[in-house]
């Protein structure tokens, strides 16, 4: 009878072992959790060469050694996760973590995006990267869509949008008489076009290419990557250095995922995040170079422009589209900083 008791003992204490051991394991698997790696998913609507791809793609490396592995990039380019549109709504929902989408679309949240997205409210590159990345300016814009469940993290350049067509060189408003210059799908930039002297054709970056070539348009406005990319030369050789938009692009942020952070890897988001649209800028600036040399070489033809002629014709648009105090400020913030 001791004998069946000790061996009853022996069990019982070899089984309740056993159940603090698988405790203490689950215990340590629960507070690994807290230190495994935390993905963000990143929507991007260019392909890998893109300048605002390798940003990213820097600004991860360096957000996963600073934060020692908290947090990883995984950036998904050519539209994988969906159109600039879909991925705002992923974006609020939490679906994924982050996009790149175009300025135009945030006005869609808050009028009052519209004021980067006007003709020559930027003076040069510099000048807008360093209005839109100014806190003391854009902070509260930038925040204003945090109820909608995002946050701008920040600008990237977007590039530097110029007329090009299949006529003749545009120096002038009176070169692109009758001329129809494919545009965003905005009515504000139907009506920048107008005032530019040619006729604004909304429709859809992919269409523009068999536009041209069977008479529907005569032309286009866009980057020089964008122009070189989509060998738009073959079609419309006459390139023309408008240089009438610098519509920035954002990243945004689910606010939930970024108000989640310690303040600590907010800081360290921030920092890297800034490093990154700086490398960026100096990645767009020699792709352009290239791109014009690879469209030349094929036939494009580029001509400088004496902008103040289209500046002046724009003017009136500028003035329809500040309609509230805010928007005013921020013009007045701008202009401020070109001097």
């Amino acid at each position: 009878m001791r004998k069946k008791l000790k061996i009853f003992v022996i069990i019982v204490n070899a089984l309740f072992i056993t159940l603090i051991a698988t405790a203490c394991g689950e215990n340590s698997e629960a507070a690994g959790d807290d230190s495994e790696t935390e993905v963000l998913r990143v929507a991007f609507n260019q392909n890998e060469n893109h300048p605002q791809y390798k940003a990213l793609e820097s600004f991860g490396e360096k957000f996963n050694e600073l934060t020692d592995g908290q947090y990883e990039l995984e950036v998904s380019p050519n539209e994988l996760l969906g159109g600039q549109r879909e991925t705002v709504e992923l974006v609020q929902s939490g679906t994924i973590d982050m996009a790149v989408v175009g300025g135009s679309l945030m006005e869609n949240f808050n009028q009052d995006f519209v004021v980067f997205n006007l003709p020559y409210v930027f003076d040069s590159i510099e000048h807008q990267m360093q209005v839109i990345n100014d806190q003391e300016i854009v902070s509260g814009l930038y925040r204003s869509v945090e109820d909608e469940g995002m946050i701008i993290a920040g600008g990237f350049h977007g590039g530097v949008r110029n007329v090009y067509n299949n006529q003749q060189p545009v120096y002038t408003p009176g070169d692109m008489n009758s001329l129809k210059i494919r545009v965003m799908e905005s009515d504000t930039n139907v009506q920048m076009m107008e005032l530019m002297g040619g006729i604004g054709t909304p429709m859809g970056q992919g269409e523009v290419y068999t536009a041209i070539q069977s008479g529907v348009l005569e032309g286009g406005e866009n980057n020089e990557l964008i122009y070189n990319e989509l060998a738009h030369f073959e079609v419309a050789p006459y390139y023309s250095l408008t240089q009438h938009l610098m519509v920035p692009d954002y990243l945004i942020i689910n606010s939930d995922r970024f108000n989640g952070m310690s303040d600590e890897y907010q800081e360290i988001f921030m920092e890297e995040l800034s490093a990154a649209i700086d490398l960026e800028v100096e990645l767009f600036d020699t792709e352009v170079q290239e791109a014009m040399e690879a469209a030349e070489n094929a036939g494009a033809e580029f001509n400088e422009v004496d902008i103040s002629v289209f500046q002046d014709e724009a003017e009136p648009l500028i003035q329809e589209k500040l309609t509230s105090e805010t928007s005013k400020e921020l013009y007045e913030k701008i202009r401020e900083a070109a001097e």
